[in-house]
């Protein structure tokens, strides 16, 4: 299993800071969020030849390795121009994937819960024209269901992935999205299986509590999905479970530490977190 840390709240680092700062927190992995100097969100690519170069260049300094790339596209909004754009945007964010030898990119539906059908479509029509770059350049793709996208139940989420049929894609459980794709965390592990190559690590709280008035956002009837991502044991997401399942699963994959509540005390929180995955990796006799 490789143990990554999503920087993201460390995006005020510069990028060429950034792998020795992950390093002294104890991580040998980094899954590379947006950031706006790089693949900022929604937009095209800023990676340029030479920043690429210097980047491999501090992380093998480092001895720090970028474990997936992580970009966010309007792929399947129900938009065609935007479409069109990310799939644009998809292309560059790959070849930089390639330049810098990473094999892994991992990233969300991204349609709307309102034009589901319409989302799904122009997702196929996005992946008809996308995988055989990700098939030609040896580069595999894992997906998740996220809170307001057009899947966000974590069963249906593995049901699309497995309808896709192809060996190099495959599906990420997120944590902290517990209470979004079902709240049956071992249920969609399980359904998953071999699909299960990376999960996120975050905690959160059940918004479904206290017959759905934990969290009161007006006005009343909002579409808002509210959910946190905290540091391990913060919030109500069942670890034992969690870690007892990944074992059960046979899960070898990417476990991401994807925390983004503590901004203040960032370099704390990743190292709080990291000590935590050890703790029950050791419990759970991985």
């Amino acid at each position: 299993m490789k143990i990554a840390l999503d920087p993201y709240m460390l995006r005020t680092v510069p990028l060429l800071d950034l792998p020795r700062r992950v390093a002294e927190l104890g991580y040998r992995h980094i899954e590379l969020s947006p950031r706006d100097d790089f693949l900022p969100f929604f937009l095209h690519p800023r990676a340029d030849r030479a920043t690429i170069t210097a980047f491999k260049r501090e992380l093998a300094a480092a001895d720090v390795e970028i474990a997936s790339v992580l970009p966010l596209y309007r792929w399947s909004g129900p938009d065609e121009g935007e479409r069109q754009a990310a799939v644009r945007y998809w292309k560059r964010a790959i070849e930089i994937t390639v330049d810098l030898g990473v094999t892994v990119m991992n990233s969300e539906f991204n349609g709307r819960p309102a034009a589901a059908e319409a989302s799904e479509a122009q997702f196929w029509r996005s992946l008809e024209e996308l995988l055989p770059i990700f098939e030609r350049e040896g580069v595999r793709l894992v997906l998740e269901p996220h809170p307001d996208d057009f899947v966000e139940d974590g069963v249906a989420g593995v049901n699309l992935v497995r309808g896709i049929d192809s060996d190099l894609v495959s599906f990420l459980y997120c944590a902290p999205h517990t209470f979004h794709q079902g709240g049956d965390l071992a249920a969609v592990m399980r359904h998953a299986g071999p699909l299960l190559t990376q999960v996120h690590l975050a905690d959160s709280f059940d918004h479904r509590g206290s017959s759905g008035l934990r969290y009161i956002v007006n006005p009343p009837g909002s579409t808002a999905r509210v959910h946190q991502h905290l540091d391990i044991g913060q919030g109500e997401v069942d670890w034992d479970l969690f870690f007892r399942t990944l074992c059960e699963v046979g899960f070898d994959g990417i476990a991401t530490v994807c925390v983004f509540a503590w901004e203040e005390r960032a370099d704390d929180s990743c190292r709080h977190n990291l000590a935590q995955i050890h703790q029950y990796l050791r419990k759970h006799a991985f």
